[in-house]
């Protein structure tokens, strides 16, 4: 996805179960923007759901020419 230039500007976030460092590291050097732990707890995964949600869709600064999805 990153050596396409219609996609390589995509967030790619990786949530998962493991907590490996050596998947961590494989994740990032794959150009992965975000690697997430997911939690266990349903109503912990709903918020860390939802924070992902308000940090890649509404706080981040996106290059000039991208939209946000709807």
């Amino acid at each position: 996805m990153k050596s396409d230039e219609d996609l390589k500007r995509i967030p790619v976030v990786i949530m998962t179960v493991s907590s490996a460092e050596e998947d961590v590291l494989k994740t990032y050097n794959l150009h992965a923007n975000c690697y997430i732990t997911k939690p266990i707890d349903l109503d912990q995964f709903m918020r860390v759901v939802k924070s992902v949600e308000e940090f890649w869709l509404t706080i981040v600064k996106l290059p000039p020419g991208e939209s946000r999805p709807k």
